[in-house]
């Protein structure tokens, strides 16, 4: 039996692309300084790479799950590109309000909850405690915390309140903190959120 490795997994929309509301279309995507960069660090560190986003715009009738999978082939392949291997990607259609038809259910798969983290971990073998996710928001802090995910960073600029998830989490500015948080350093004052 193969052992446990660790992850980064890595909320998509605000922390590996920039986020503009209901993002389907390749032509849309702008990536976050750093992401690729910050990745080559995980996988020198043996780390896999896990994408994990809630897509309710799917429920919501906006896309479809073909055009989801579209752009993620599309943006694994920018990550090839950059010497970069994704292990997989998570995504969760569902809302429990605003959804449509089969869509419109209270997931355990959508964030805040840990259903995305916890498929991750059984399908390649991830070490949750050993694992680092960084997110934007607070329901990926959540989601972390609840999945006993070792390390989490929250990216600033999306989510401006204080996040109350029962768990530590490092406030970061930019994603070149979060290599030194992998590395087992504590990121510079002046990477941190003041």
């Amino acid at each position: 039996m193969s052992r446990l490795t660790p992850a980064l997994f890595l909320d998509r929309d605000g922390v590996v692309n920039r986020e503009i509301g209901y993002l389907y279309k390749s032509e849309q995507v702008q990536f976050i300084p750093g992401i690729f960069e910050l990745c080559r660090s995980a996988q020198e560190l043996n780390y896999k790479i896990i994408i994990l986003t809630n897509q309710a715009g799917i429920g919501r009738e906006l896309y479809t799950e073909a055009d989801l999978h579209a752009l993620m082939e599309w943006m694994t392949a920018q990550f090839e590109q950059e010497r970069v291997k994704l292990n997989g990607y998570y995504y969760c259609p569902h809302h429990p309000e605003q959804a449509i038809g089969r869509y419109r259910i209270d997931c355990p798969d959508r964030k805040p909850r840990p259903g995305m983290l916890l498929h991750a971990a059984r399908d390649h073998r991830i070490d949750l405690p050993k694992s680092l996710f960084v997110g934007d928001r607070c329901s990926d802090m959540q989601a972390g915390a609840a999945a006993g995910v070792g390390k989490l960073v929250l990216l600033a600029g999306t989510e401006v309140s204080t996040c109350e998830v029962g768990a530590h989490f490092t406030v970061v500015k930019t994603l070149e903190a979060v290599i030194g948080l992998m590395e087992g350093r504590f990121p510079r004052d002046n990477e941190l959120l003041s």
